[in-house]
């Protein structure tokens, strides 16, 4: 190797079995409950490790194909490609999985700011949908996201995917509706409930000042309790046959339109 050459040597594989205890392993933690049990996730490609990496997480193992740049880390098992491939959940590895540790903060943690922005899922279960929202809270300079109720899986690899790495920008807390609304009237946030019934149109609502924006479960939207505990529902008006929309694309418009309203009051 020259000395301008900056590609890492060639190196041996560590690993060339699928039945190697620590690829069956890998495999395994594609399910939540394994997931959970160790604490763990899993990060695939280098531009979402890399994006965790730069805000601070560190990988507790990286597996990596020969050559890979990532070969000569502390934590770095050399995997034959094919076998990377068989743990890759998507069974086509980029060359590099990482497992991280879980992390969450407290209600209490939440660096609220002067006018907060927070953006509440409710039982959202798709990953695709979890992702989404995730990158939308990124790219609206949200507070926080706030998972309530059940389903919602932040560490699912589809949902990592689909943020691009904003699970490791976004503060994320998970919360009981109670917990949640105790937490807001002491801090003074107003809640807003998207409802396919309600009356106001979301654009007709004022959300310049402290808000969390909540939605609800793809298939039937806010639960009764959110609904009764908000200051305001709004609705997202709807023309031809559809009903309702997605609700990474419902939280996206409202999120938005907060954005919107609040740099009218930029100078």
């Amino acid at each position: 190797m020259t000395g301008c050459d900056t590609q890492p040597s060639m190196r041996n594989p560590e690993i060339s079995s699928p039945t190697n205890e620590r690829i069956k392993r890998l495999v395994r933690l594609r399910e939540r409950t394994q997931r959970d049990e160790e604490g763990v996730f899993l990060v695939e490609g280098d531009r979402l490790i890399d994006r965790a990496r730069a805000a601070g997480r560190a990988p507790e193992e990286i597996y990596v194909t020969p050559g890979h740049p990532h070969q000569d880390h502390p934590n770095s098992t050399i995997v034959e490609q094919a076998v990377l491939d068989k743990a890759s959940y998507r069974h086509r590895s980029e060359g590099i999985i990482a497992v991280f540790a879980q992390f969450s903060i407290g209600l209490s943690q939440i660096e609220l700011g002067e006018t907060p922005l927070i953006l509440i899922a409710e039982s959202v279960e798709k990953p695709g949908n979890v992702g989404a929202m995730l990158r939308t809270a990124d790219g609206a300079g949200c507070t926080a996201l706030i998972s309530t109720g059940s389903g919602t899986d932040v560490f699912n690899p589809n949902a990592i995917r689909a943020s691009t790495g904003a699970l490791f920008s976004v503060p994320y807390t998970h919360a009981s509706l109670i917990e949640l609304a105790q937490w807001l009237v002491d801090n003074k946030i107003a809640l807003v409930v998207a409802s396919p019934g309600a009356e106001t149109d979301f654009w007709n609502t004022d959300m310049r000042g402290s808000l969390a924006i909540l939605v609800g479960a793809e298939d039937h939207g806010p639960s009764g309790e959110a609904a009764r505990l908000a200051g305001r529902t709004v609705a997202i008006p709807m023309s031809g046959i559809s009903d309702s929309l997605n609700v990474s694309v419902s939280a996206a418009l409202l999120v938005f339109e907060a954005k919107r309203q609040r740099a009218e009051l930029s100078p």
